[in-house]
């Protein structure tokens, strides 16, 4: 099987002002984990419960862990949160229940969980079967059928290194042991293969390269990029198809709730009376998008 294409060849996509407000709006959601109607108790600290769900959630939100199995990391995390319960109960007995630094801790937490809960309810609602099948007609106009490449590269650090490899290939060595041997991307030990990709997909002098060669065909030069220097071998050429809409109904999903909680963000400002003050308590003027 072919390997992914490296990321350092990717063209990386643009994300607008808007859309990075609204992904960090929307931080942690998909790692929500609900409660359950029945919902285990892990452990009992002095009559308090401790519930599976809190564990996993536990889990869920921390970068680091989220993508462990429950059952390596689960011992760990019910140890912090034990240790957690028991320190809340010292510092209740020590008043710090009533103390205002918490009580604003709190406030914010609650500010901050009651918003992005009715950001998520509320944008997935909006979002039906029909939409998502609109916004996939709209995605296969838009991005039609075109060429595709499946290639090999081996990459190098310098001119001379590509073009001994070139030799190599000229005495009759194969591509593949070659990029084994020699690439310096990690789809060298893949023989370099890096899959069927569209010319938007890579750099430009890549892309520019590799769809000139036909099937079968050894760039006769290197090319250079700003990763270094690239020996491309075409393997096939043929017109993509789209996706599939059980492939990208997940991403389609995801763009509309994020576009319905855009315009639910827009009328909520547009409707409210809002004061911002700069670092030294002066009035500011509110961005020119929001009018406000």
């Amino acid at each position: 099987m072919p390997q992914a294409i490296p990321q350092f060849l990717l063209k990386g996509p643009k994300m607008s002002r808007v859309s990075a407000v609204l992904a960090f709006a929307l931080v942690g959601f998909s790692l929500a984990t609900p409660v359950r109607a029945a919902d285990p108790v892990a452990a009992t600290v002095n009559g308090t419960d401790i519930l599976l769900s809190t564990v996993e959630r536990t889990r869920n939100g921390t970068p680091q862990l989220a993508q462990a199995p429950l059952k390596i990391v689960y011992p760990m995390l019910l140890d912090n949160l034990i240790n957690e319960v028991l320190l809340a109960e010292a510092g209740r007995k020590d008043g710090l229940a009533k103390d205002p630094e918490v009580l604003a801790a709190l406030k914010e937490a609650e500010t901050r969980m009651i918003a992005r809960t009715y950001a998520l309810r509320t944008a997935s609602k909006a979002v039906n079967d029909q939409m998502i099948k609109e916004r996939y007609e709209q995605f296969k106009k838009a991005n039609p059928p075109a060429e595709e490449v499946r290639a090999r590269h081996i990459l190098l650090e310098s001119e001379d290194e590509a073009k001994a490899v070139l030799a190599d290939l000229k005495k009759g060595r194969k591509f593949e042991d070659l990029a084994k041997e020699k690439s310096k991307d990690s789809n060298g030990e893949n023989g370099g293969d890096l899959g069927y990709f569209h010319k938007e997909e890579m750099v430009p002098e890549f892309s520019d390269a590799a769809f000139k060669l036909k099937p079968g065909q050894t760039s006769a030069t290197p090319v250079k990029t700003q990763f270094g220097w690239h020996i491309i071998k075409s393997e096939d050429k043929r017109m993509g198809k789209p996706p599939e809409l059980a492939e990208v109904k997940e991403d389609l999903k995801a763009q509309l709730a994020q576009e319905t909680l855009s315009k639910i963000i827009q009328n909520l400002v547009a409707g409210a009376k809002i004061s911002r003050f700069d670092l030294e308590g002066k009035p500011m003027a509110p961005p020119p998008s929001h009018g406000k």
